[in-house]
């Protein structure tokens, strides 16, 4: 069995004049956001093998905190730059190919594809929208990562900071 973890970036600044969007930091609340959506998913998780981020500021920044909240080496973030505003395909080839091994991967990007990728990962296809700082894991009963297929996860857990 294998699991991932999807988690859209928290919430980030809007970007300043001339500023690329690459470069965009997160805001106050995503900087209290990020520690405290780790610390509840903390709770039920198994700690990821590798984390997947997109190199932009905000989503290393998340990834950053998650990695530091959940105890995990600074040297098991992989940044690749598909996941820079990826679409569900290149999301799901960056797993395929930067999976490895590893029972557990969480992987951090940004909105529209990360929600879709949920969705179209999901066996449910219930996954409309992925706040700031959502966090969605799935599991999937595949021998390889190289075997990840659209609407083959089933769904573990689903929350994001205004959750109720």
């Amino acid at each position: 069995m294998r699991r991932l973890t999807l988690v859209r970036h928290a919430k980030a600044e809007p970007a300043l004049d001339g500023q690329e969007d690459w470069d965009r930091a997160l805001d106050p609340r995503g900087l209290r956001d990020a520690p405290e959506m780790a610390r509840r998913l903390k709770r039920p998780l198994r700690t990821p093998d590798r984390i997947l981020t997109s190199p932009a500021v905000r989503a290393v920044t998340t990834a950053s905190i998650f990695a530091r909240e959940l105890k995990i080496p600074q040297d098991r973030i992989v940044l690749d730059e598909r996941l820079y505003l990826a679409s569900p395909s290149d999301m799901l080839a960056v797993v395929r190919a930067q999976g490895g091994s590893s029972s557990h991967v969480m992987l951090f990007g940004h909105n529209p594809g990360i929600t879709e990728f949920a969705d179209k990962l999901s066996r449910n296809r219930s996954i409309d929208n992925m706040p700031t700082c959502a966090v969605y894991t799935l599991e999937f009963d595949l021998e390889s990562w190289n075997d990840l297929a659209w609407s083959t996860g089933e769904n573990v857990e689903h929350d994001y900071p205004k959750k109720p």
